[in-house]
């Protein structure tokens, strides 16, 4: 058994980006690493799907600008339109990087995946059909992947 010991600083870089986010980078990359690399050694990944994912992407821009221009320690804000989120194992094919940004790291700038298509394929790899999860409440049929949802197949085995 693997113990994996996390530091105590938050995931919310809005300062000291320059310690944290190294520090942080750390505490993720130690355990997934050995993670996928045990899943494999046990024949285990073709079966088992790794999402790793933060809760929204970072803007490329400095926040934590002092009084008159003077630089804090600065970090980044929210960014709701361009984050990564990466899925190892279980159907999902592996060495692609699907998707970018501008050089600025802002916009998408190819290979879109809204949150619906995201969730589209991860169902699939999970064996369930996204369109049949459906639920109907005040008249109208949900489901988890709303109208939009698509199955990405580039980032399918």
């Amino acid at each position: 058994m693997r113990v994996v010991e996390l530091h105590d600083s938050d995931w919310d870089h809005h300062s000291n980006l320059a310690n944290s986010l190294p520090r942080k980078c750390k505490d993720v990359d130690r355990p997934m690493s050995p993670l996928i690399s045990d899943l494999k050694e046990r024949g285990m990944l073709d079966d088992t799907l790794v999402i790793w994912a933060g809760e929204f992407g970072r803007t490329p821009l400095a926040q934590g600008i002092g009084g008159e221009g003077e630089k804090t320690k600065p970090g980044r804000d929210h960014h709701k339109d361009a984050f990564t989120v990466w899925l190892a194992g279980g159907g999902a094919k592996g060495g692609v990087s699907h998707g970018r940004t501008d050089e600025f790291g802002f916009n998408v700038a190819a290979n879109p995946v809204h949150v619906h298509d995201l969730n589209a394929t991860v169902l699939h790899l999970l064996g369930l059909d996204h369109e049949r999860l459906t639920f109907k409440y005040q008249g109208r049929e949900f489901r988890l992947t709303d109208v939009h949802g698509k199955v990405v197949k580039a980032l399918l085995a």
